[in-house]
C-alpha cells in the first residue's frame, strides 16, 4: 500500500506544484498574494471540460487553448485589479484580490451553473499494473505533464533573455526598471505564466477527479498556497518540491491514519516546518527571491 499512496501523493502533489508557482513567481516580484489564483485554476478546468464538450476538439488542442485564454485573462486581471494599486499599501491588492476571487467565483456560478460536471466518457480511463502499483493513464498524464511544464519553466527563468529579465525584477523592480528592462511587461508575462499553470493544473485534477464546480479552486488553491509557504514562498524550487511533499504526506496520512484527517496533516506539517523553519523548506530569508 506504500508504493500505491506514494504515486499517488506524487501524483496529487505535481498538481499542488503547478498551482503553487503561480502564487510564488507573484510573490517573488510583486511581495503579494494572489488569493484570485485558485479561482483562476478553476476558470481553466471549465474553458478544458467546456472546450472538450462543446467544441469537440481532442485533449491536446483543448489543453493547450485553455492555457492561453487563461494566460490571457491573468493578464487582463493584473492590468485591472493590480497595476493601479502597485503603490498603494499592501492590504488594498490583498482585497483586490478576493474580490476577483468572488467575482470569479459567482461568474462561473452564473455561466456554468453550480453542479458538479465530468469530463465525457470519450476520454477513457485504462489502468496499468507496475508490481503492486496500479496506474491509471491519466496518472501518468498528469505526472508527465506536471513535470515536463516545471522543467520547461525552469529552462525558461534561468536560460532565456525573459527569464533573466524576470529574475531581475523580482530582485529589485527599481534597479532592473533602470538597466531598461520593462517591469510592466514582465509583470504582466508572470501572471501571465502563472495562470497558464493553474489552468493546466485545473484540467488534469478535473480529470483525475472527474469534477468540474465553481468552488474547485477554494481548497486546490488553498493547499497550493500551502505548498509555496511549505517550500518556501518566493522560490520556484521551493514551490515544486513543497507540493510535491504535501501531496505525497496527505496521501500517507489518509492511507495509514484517516481519511477524514488528511487535510488536518497535511496543514499540521505546514505549522510543524514554520515553527522550525520560518522561511520554508528552500526560503533562505524573508526576502527569498524566485
Amino acid at each position: 500500500m506504500f508504493w500505491q499512496q506514494l504515486v499517488n501523493g506524487l501524483t496529487a502533489g505535481s498538481m499542488y506544484a503547478l498551482i503553487a508557482l503561480g502564487y510564488t513567481m507573484v510573490y517573488g516580484i510583486l511581495k503579494i498574494i494572489n488569493f484570485a489564483h485558485g479561482d483562476i485554476f478553476m476558470v481553466g478546468a471549465f474553458l478544458g471540460l467546456i472546450i472538450i464538450k462543446q467544441f469537440h476538439l481532442g485533449f491536446v488542442p483543448a489543453f493547450l487553448l485553455s492555457m492561453v485564454i487563461v494566460a490571457i485573462i491573468g493578464i487582463i486581471i493584473e492590468k485591472i485589479a493590480y497595476r493601479p494599486l502597485r503603490k498603494s499599501t499592501k492590504l488594498a491588492p490583498l482585497l483586490s484580490a478576493l474580490g476577483v476571487s468572488i467575482f470569479l467565483v459567482n461568474f462561473a456560478q452564473l455561466v456554468w451553473g453550480t453542479e458538479v460536471r465530468s469530463f465525457p466518457p470519450s476520454l477513457q480511463i485504462d489502468t496499468f499494473q507496475v508490481g503492486s502499483v496500479t496506474l491509471s493513464n491519466i496518472q501518468i498524464y498528469a505526472l508527465l505533464i506536471s513535470f515536463a511544464l516545471m522543467l520547461a519553466l525552469h529552462f525558461f527563468v534561468h536560460k532565456t533573455k525573459m527569464g533573466v529579465a524576470m529574475r531581475a525584477t523580482s530582485h529589485s523592480i527599481n534597479h532592473a526598471r533602470l538597466m531598461g528592462i520593462n517591469v510592466d511587461n514582465i509583470i504582466s508575462l508572470t501572471f501571465g505564466i502563472g495562470s497558464a499553470l493553474a489552468a493546466a493544473a485545473g484540467i488534469l485534477i478535473g480529470l483525475y477527479y472527474d469534477a468540474v464546480y465553481p468552488v474547485m479552486g477554494y481548497t486546490a488553491g488553498l493547499k497550493a498556497f500551502t505548498a509555496a509557504v511549505l517550500g518556501g514562498i518566493g522560490s520556484i524550487p521551493g514551490a515544486m518540491l513543497g507540493g510535491l511533499l504535501l501531496g505525497v504526506v496527505e496521501n500517507l496520512g489518509a492511507a495509514y491514519i484517516s481519511m477524514g484527517y488528511r487535510d488536518a496533516i497535511a496543514f499540521g506539517l505546514l505549522i510543524i516546518i514554520l515553527l522550525l523553519k520560518p522561511t520554508g523548506l528552500l526560503g533562505k530569508n524573508i526576502q527569498q527571491k524566485v
